[in-house]
């Protein structure tokens, strides 16, 4: 099965939060926690959303940065995915 965003949606698949650190140093508890970074998997056409003309900014395969609790966890054949409008999206990562 394949998901096709309509409008101004983006599917997010979530990266794995690292543990440790470059140098070897593991985070405790709180520490963890980090930016909700994800690649992107697919985006919508874009297009009239809400009376206002949208332009997609983000594109496949790029890493961002999206709102924490922005969005709709969704699983398909066994992944998860994360379905969000692009104003979640805060930045790509470069």
């Amino acid at each position: 099965m394949k998901l096709v965003p309509l409008n101004d949606r983006v599917v997010l698949k979530k990266l794995i939060a690292e543990e440790t650190t470059k140098s070897g140093i593991v985070l405790p508890g709180q520490e963890k926690e980090k930016p909700q970074q994800a690649e992107v998997v697919a985006v919508g056409p874009g297009g009239v959303v809400d009376g206002k003309e949208v332009k997609m900014q983000v594109k496949v395969k790029e890493k961002v940065i999206f709102s924490k609790y922005a969005g709709t966890e969704v699983e398909v054949d066994g992944e998860k995915f994360v379905i969000v409008r692009q104003d979640d999206i805060l930045a790509i990562i470069k």
